[in-house]
């Protein structure tokens, strides 16, 4: 039969394999002792070791080297690598504390941060602790763009109730003014910027005042308002709690035209928009408040007079126009003057003038007389609620620097001064600051 083995060849292996049955024997035992533990690694591969199978082993471990080599086994127990934890590491002795814990000790915590004023910082070497101080501040005087400001405007000239850009050449669009000199809108009033000071000492957690200048005919804020006329420069020196802010008219121009303070409420929407701007410079947010409340003092120079006029007559905040000052500026809308001083006696006015507008500020002393309301003519007395003064000034007074000179040497910064020192007044401005020299000088 194919593939059967022949008898004889079978016996013959069989007499090959008998005498080495031990070794055969043997050599299994020895590879199923090698095999057996390898399978049991490959099957515990990649699952966390049981602690009952490594306290085990390692005893086993230390049975076999103890046989092996005494010394290496001694004091090399399971217990001496895992020694079971004892009473004193896990409650404190008698000498420490026990902290007791809540859940909520365990919850995310949010961050508490500090005041400014109550941070603490370290000195090295000089202090251990030094308490926080604001950096001193300087004065504040910079330009800002307001859409409240006289202009651009393109509303009626209220004198003649037609369109106050009267005439075009082209594109361009002007203004033809009463002298018949022409100027254009791009040119002469398109400057919709303000004049902000704020002096280093303001504080607007104290009274203080808003001081609302409207310069003259043929100016710019900073050429004549800031540099020649050095109105900021007066109302630091004042000390008073004070600020300004001095919108730009017709620029350079010799045109006393009022703009959008021609219009109903526009003194109002440009006070509201300043306060925000205020407190975005001064730093505080929610001041804006403040400064949307604060009493207001208008000063109008010269061609000032007529965003003075209609500020008082339209402007929607007449009441806290605490007090007016016209520096050579009577040229005309004296009703309105009169309405104002006659329903707002808290308040106080008062008027310098040169030989130029002198009929017309006696014509409005007239005025105001006739009414019962009394009128005083020298700037020596205190200034009060209810003041009425008109001064003139002599002959060696020029118009052109009055700002600077007119009964005294600067009389807005006078103004301020004889303000905070009245009682009555001083609930609504604090003197903060002793006369110092401005930033300007400095």
């Amino acid at each position: 039969m194919v593939g059967a083995v022949p008898k004889k060849m079978r016996a013959d292996i069989r007499a090959d394999r008998t005498p080495s049955d031990g070794r055969g024997r043997a050599l299994r035992i020895g590879l199923i002792s090698a095999l057996v533990p390898l399978s049991l690694t490959l099957v515990q591969c990649g699952k966390a070791p049981n602690p009952a199978a490594l306290a085990a082993n390692s005893q086993a471990n230390v049975q076999v080297v103890a046989k092996t080599n005494p010394q290496v086994a001694s004091g090399d127990t399971f217990e001496d690598r895992f020694p079971a934890p004892q009473f004193k590491e896990r409650f404190p002795s008698a000498g420490e504390s026990f902290l007791q814990r809540q859940m909520s000790d365990f919850s995310p915590k949010r961050a508490v941060q500090q005041q400014p004023e109550q941070a603490p910082y370290k000195v090295a070497s000089l202090a251990p602790q030094v308490p926080y101080q604001r950096p001193p501040r300087e004065d504040l005087t910079t330009l800002v763009s307001m859409k409240s400001s006289a202009f651009p405007y393109f509303g009626n000239n209220p004198a003649s109730d037609a369109p106050f850009l009267n005439i075009s050449k082209g594109d361009r669009r002007g203004h033809r003014s009463y002298s018949g000199r022409v100027y254009w809108q791009d040119e002469t009033y398109s400057d919709s910027r303000v004049l902000v000071h704020v002096p280093e000492h303001f504080d607007v957690r104290k009274p203080g005042v808003i001081v609302v200048f409207f310069h003259g005919n043929g100016a710019t804020l900073e050429r004549d308002v800031r540099d020649r006329q050095l109105v900021p420069q007066q109302i630091t020196d004042s000390g008073a709690n004070a600020i300004l802010l001095a919108p730009q008219m017709a620029v350079d121009a010799a045109d006393s035209s009022a703009g959008k303070f021609w219009q109903a409420g526009g003194l109002k929407r440009f006070m509201d928009e300043s306060a925000s701007h205020l407190a975005r410079l001064t730093g505080d947010p929610n001041s804006a408040r403040a400064f949307a409340n604060m009493p207001i003092v208008i000063v109008g120079y010269s061609g000032g007079f007529l965003p003075t006029a209609w500020s008082l007559e339209v402007g929607g905040i007449s009441d806290r126009v605490r007090g007016v000052v016209l520096l050579d500026a009577v040229y005309g809308e004296m009703d309105k003057f009169v309405s104002w001083i006659e329903s707002h006696r808290s308040g106080f006015f008062v008027s310098s003038y040169t030989r130029y507008t002198a009929r017309r500020d006696r014509e409005l002393m007239s005025m105001l007389r006739q009414k019962g309301i009394s009128v005083s003519e020298d700037m020596d007395g205190p200034l009060r609620p209810g003041s009425v003064v008109f001064v003139e000034t002599g002959d060696g007074i020029t118009h052109r620097d009055y700002v600077n000179r007119a009964w005294t040497q600067y009389p807005l910064k006078d103004v301020l001064v004889k303000m905070s020192a009245t009682p009555a007044l001083a609930l609504t401005l604090t003197r903060v600051a002793a006369t110092t020299p401005s930033a300007s000088n400095r």
